[in-house]
């Protein structure tokens, strides 16, 4: 059946798909995290069970990055029309109902579920697969919007493929109606830059012809049906996918993850099914230190992609900053979570990207926005500090705490002493 064509008639139709987009990448990068995180480390395995998952938890983080450039282009693209870029999003589980009918999101445990799950999400158009069992298919929940509805609103499309390639024609009909340079209308300066991100792949999205590259290596990296798809994600995940299935074969009992469930530290605010709240105490110090990270990460990367007068130091520092945090901060403390308590019997605790707001952009004006950066990250080394102090905390946390003072010193280089905090106090 052909899919149903995506109408992008005026710029707002535009913005609303690249809000979608962005939000899209952002979940399924998460899920890809997830699942990394919950992988056992080689001493809890064979010698031959750990070679295989190294290479998972290699290839996955990988693919997870390339995610993390698929969101940045999205950024790129949405300031190239003008529009802030976003990094909220909604909390975990989706299961329906806020995406098209085809999308359900959900955090899952490496393993047969998650790999088939990956597999679907992944999949080049017109490819025959179903989603793992845990996600029941609904029929589709959006009406075609019509060209002459001057409002956006959802549009249905069953793969990211059919959302990219929507995205492709909208923008080349805009620019044939209203003229190229009315349509991208962004200022270069506000363009990660592969210099600036030291990210080769990383497109400056400032006419239509590198909006069109950028889309171009989504879909590639994606589904690859434009190229060869087993080097894209589609093609890497059933690589693993075998290769688990194999293992399995061999050795029934082989468990390659951490029995872990998504702990929350509270309800969402976004989610009406009740959600496994964290019961342990020394679990739920270590999920808050580690949301404040990933919070600082998406507060970060906004300031970076809306920036005002930032120099170009000053850029680089708050590049430097959001990748420190995410790979020196967040993930050695979610990889730790997944060897806590749950408090539920028989389960260790999951990182839950937990969202606690619709979160939205400080004010434009560099001195304050950068005193709000440099005042939370203290937040995080204190109440690492108190962690420490407690007794008895994990080795990720007092190097968390650490790796936090430090980013915490440089912000401060360029905050006004007035306008700095008088007490470290979390």
């Amino acid at each position: 059946m052909p899919e149903p064509g995506i109408v992008v008639a005026n710029r707002e139709h535009l913005w609303w798909l690249l809000i979608e987009a962005s939000q899209l990448e952002h979940m399924i990068m998460c899920q890809y995290l997830y699942a990394e995180f919950s992988l056992k480390d080689a001493g809890e395995l064979t010698a031959e069970q750990a070679e295989a998952v190294g290479r998972w938890r290699e290839t996955l983080h990988g693919i997870a990055v390339e995610e993390m450039l698929h969101l940045a282009l999205v950024a790129n693209l949405m300031a190239a029309i003008g529009a802030a870029p976003t990094f909220g999003r909604p909390n975990f589980p989706q299961r329906s109902g806020y995406f098209p009918s085809g999308f359900q999101l959900d955090l899952l445990p490496f393993g047969e579920q998650a790999l088939r799950h990956f597999l679907f999400l992944e999949r080049p158009e017109g490819m025959p697969i179903e989603d793992a069992h845990e996600f029941v298919p609904s029929a589709p929940s959006r009406t075609t919007l019509a060209p002459e509805e001057l409002m956006p609103r959802g549009q249905e499309y069953t793969t990211i493929g059919h959302l990219y390639r929507g995205l492709e024609e909208g923008l080349r009909a805009l620019c044939d109606r209203l003229g190229e340079q009315a349509v991208f209308v962004g200022s270069p300066r506000a363009q990660a830059t592969p210099e600036l991100f030291r990210w080769p792949q990383l497109t400056a999205v400032t006419d239509l012809k590198s909006a069109l590259a950028a889309i171009e290596m989504i879909i590639e990296q994606g589904e690859g049906s434009r190229g060869d798809w087993r080097q894209a994600h589609y093609g890497r995940f059933l690589a693993m996918w075998e290769e688990y299935r194999a293992l399995r074969e061999a050795d029934p009992a082989f468990e390659p993850a951490r029995p872990v469930v998504p702990g929350y530290l509270r309800q969402p605010y976004d989610i009406v099914k009740p959600v496994p709240l964290i019961a342990d105490p020394g679990t739920r110090a270590v999920a808050e230190v580690a949301v404040v990270a990933y919070e600082l990460v998406l507060h970060v990367l906004t300031r970076f992609f809306t920036h005002t007068d930032e120099s170009d130091e000053q850029l680089g520092l708050l590049v430097g900053t959001a990748i420190g945090l995410m790979a020196q901060v967040l993930r050695p403390l979610a990889t730790a979570m997944t060897m806590l308590p749950s408090g539920r019997q028989g389960s260790t605790a999951g990182f839950a990207f937990e969202m606690y707001y619709a979160m939205t952009n400080s004010v434009p004006w560099r001195e304050p926005s950068w005193a709000l950066l440099h005042e939370r990250t203290l937040v995080l080394v204190e109440r690492c500090a108190q962690i420490e102090r407690s007794g008895g905390a994990p080795a990720e946390v007092v190097a968390a705490g650490r790796r936090a003072a430090e980013i915490a010193e440089r912000l401060a280089a360029h905050v006004p002493a007035h306008l700095r905090p008088t007490s470290r106090t979390a």
